[in-house]
């Protein structure tokens, strides 16, 4: 490309994305507008459900142009006004997502606190509609809730808000991997499937590469993978397990981390971040292996299948249930 021209190129891009932004915008507050009139008669008892079809035959027929209002939809508008009527600093956000984004969200989502997880969370990492409906079918926000991120101490203290980077429990079910597998498997898994891969761990997360060769003596040593995350500004090393947490595991990952720091992190970067992915973890003995570790490191397990929902549901319930009040 003609670098003498990119400026120009870069002022259309803007103006476009600033154009789609605002048209969303506007569509959104329609689709608001429209659900909130129909709300206000139907509480009235103006309005049923056949005056409400009658509404959608008149506007077909008045104009045929106009799509997207079968009585169906219109139900939605008002179901999604509704949803969010009390709550106005979500509704702003509403505006900088995609009505198929919000649709998915206020329709499977049962809780205002999950339905605002999720918007927040489609607008900072740009989900597409499918992988919005993925991270729902995982129970993310089940999953963010609940999870105790085990956490060294350092880590805890250098970075207050490490646990809203990291996870405590990541799902890989898309890999279809044996009900027996090795390290090598699960890695060889990972990497041909890197997007999803990305998507689970979140957008901030950039690839670098696998088996990372670190040169410490006369002696190579081998990352299983390593990342660089933009918003933390530091090397993250993932060693991967297809068992179960060992505390001797540790040991290895600090010394990669040592060797991160020593000879490849770069003068404006943090300390590097351990990550130890573990197949099945006892959270009594994580929590004892880190308690004196020095290192910047985080113990999660992994699963190969979707979560059960309703179980993770019951857990949050709990949790929710058992807070001092």
């Amino acid at each position: 490309m003609d670098k003498r021209f990119t400026d120009i190129i870069e002022l259309i891009n803007r103006s476009r994305n600033n154009a789609i932004r605002k048209v969303n915008e506007e569509l959104i507050d329609l689709y608001w507008n429209v659900g909130e009139y129909i709300s206000n008669k139907v509480e009235l008892s103006e309005w049923g459900q056949s005056v409400v079809k009658e509404l959608s035959q008149y506007i077909q027929a008045h104009d045929p142009q106009i799509k997207g209002f079968s009585d169906k939809n219109l139900w939605r508008m008002k179901q999604f006004y509704e949803s969010y009527k009390e709550f106005p600093k979500i509704s702003t956000l509403l505006r900088e997502i995609s009505w198929s984004h919000n649709l998915s969200i206020f329709s499977r989502c049962k809780s205002i606190e999950e339905r605002e997880f999720y918007i927040k969370l489609t607008k900072r990492e740009n989900y597409s509609f499918r992988e919005l409906e993925r991270q729902i079918s995982s129970s993310l926000f089940e999953r963010t809730m609940i999870g105790n991120s085990k956490l060294s101490t350092v880590l805890r203290e250098t970075n207050p808000d490490i646990a809203n980077t990291f996870k405590d429990s990541y799902v890989f079910d898309f890999l279809n991997l044996p009900e027996t597998f090795n390290e090598s498997d699960l890695q060889k898994g990972l990497i041909q499937q890197m997007k999803n891969f990305i998507l689970e761990l979140g957008r901030d997360f950039l690839f670098i590469s696998e088996e990372y060769k670190l040169q410490v003596g006369n002696s190579d040593f081998y990352i299983d993978l390593l990342f660089f995350h933009r918003g933390l500004q530091c090397l993250v090393a993932f060693e991967l397990k297809s068992d179960k947490f060992k505390p001797e595991h540790l040991g290895q990952l600090n010394f990669y981390l040592e060797a991160l720091d020593r000879d490849v992190k770069r003068q404006n970067e943090n300390p590097s971040i351990g990550v130890l992915l573990c197949k099945d973890k006892d959270s009594e003995v994580v929590e004892y292996a880190l308690s004196r570790n020095l290192s910047p490191t985080m113990v999660s397990e992994y699963k190969t299948q979707l979560p059960d929902k309703r179980v993770l549901q019951q857990k949050l319930h709990e949790l929710f249930d058992n807070r001092p009040d």
